[in-house]
């Protein structure tokens, strides 16, 4: 929505919705150039600078990289390989929620459900409950009906058994919504982290 003065004309009115298009549009491509925004490469240096910042550098993925198939999650891992992926509707949300996800899923490297210990390394990093409440909000203000949230145990009042159990119907989730084959896959090989549209 843009408000402008009643005495604005229409001409000038559509030339000054152009130029603040412009100007927005300009400012996102912009920002999608920086930091981690710019590609799968950078994306893999900003995920060892987190790991080695609030890891101790236990975290070391093969790869990190952007996907554009990701339509329920933020981001997901396999520990069996190594890998993580983040959706690229992250990419125009501010670096901080970024580098949130990425913590979370290098967590899962070094523990692969959800439990106490898996917190203990994802609260290492300062932003985490700004990034999260983020996340919750905009998922219930955009209303996402498959949203759920990814909460710690004594948040959620589950323990982390049943945490963990939640976890491998997760990971079920990802390798299907991803197109991987389930065969010689463990059910523990994948998680993931919430869920998105």
């Amino acid at each position: 929505m843009v408000l402008l003065p009643a005495r604005t004309t229409k001409a000038d009115e559509a030339q000054l919705v152009a130029e603040m298009v412009e100007m927005v549009t300009r400012r996102e491509q912009r920002r999608q150039l920086r930091g981690a925004r710019s590609g799968d490469s950078a994306l893999m240096a900003r995920a060892a600078d987190l790991s080695r910042n609030y890891l101790d550098g236990h975290a070391q993925p093969a790869s990190v990289r952007w996907v554009r198939n990701m339509s329920h999650r933020w981001g997901s891992c396999t520990p069996a390989d190594r890998t993580i992926r983040l959706s690229h509707r992250l990419q125009s949300m501010p670096s901080w929620v970024i580098d949130y996800v990425l913590i979370h899923e290098l967590s899962h490297l070094l523990e692969s459900g959800h439990g106490p210990r898996f917190w203990a390394w994802v609260d290492r990093y300062p932003r985490t409950e700004r990034a999260r409440g983020y996340l919750e909000g905009l998922a219930s203000a955009a209303q996402l009906p498959d949203w759920s949230s990814c909460e710690p145990p004594e948040a959620s009042g589950l323990d982390s058994a049943v945490s963990d159990a939640a976890d491998v119907s997760d990971a079920d989730a990802a390798l299907s919504e991803e197109g991987v084959s389930e065969e010689g896959v463990s059910e523990a090989a994948v998680s993931d982290f919430g869920a998105l549209f």
